[in-house]
């Protein structure tokens, strides 16, 4: 456990308290403005979550996103990934579960 998150308050998953954890894998294209990535990362944080793995690639107009996020309940991840197509900015969201061999949802 590191200082930080010896200090981060736990968020109870009411949906998910007696499901396993699980580890997401969401694959994002936004569009390359300045306030996207804070958009999508806002989402985590209101839920006290730091994101395991971050990766951006800008292209042109567009930004390629890959976050993995552990310690949560695969209906939490799915949730999240629902937030984040609903964001004005997203254009796509795919959400895998490694250990579920190719689950995805597709935005």
């Amino acid at each position: 456990m590191t200082v930080h998150e010896a200090h981060l308050p736990t968020r109870t998953d009411s949906w998910g308290a007696h499901q396993p954890t699980a580890f997401a894998h969401y694959q994002l294209v936004a569009e390359a403005e300045p306030d996207s990535l804070c958009r999508v990362l806002n989402l985590l944080a209101m839920q006290y979550l730091i994101p395991l793995r971050l990766d951006v690639v800008r292209q042109d107009d567009l930004l390629h996103i890959e976050l993995q996020v552990d310690g949560l309940s695969w209906h939490r991840a799915e949730v999240i990934g629902n937030k984040m197509r609903n964001l004005i900015c997203i254009l796509s969201v795919e959400l895998r579960n490694p250990a579920t061999l190719g689950v995805a949802a597709n935005g």
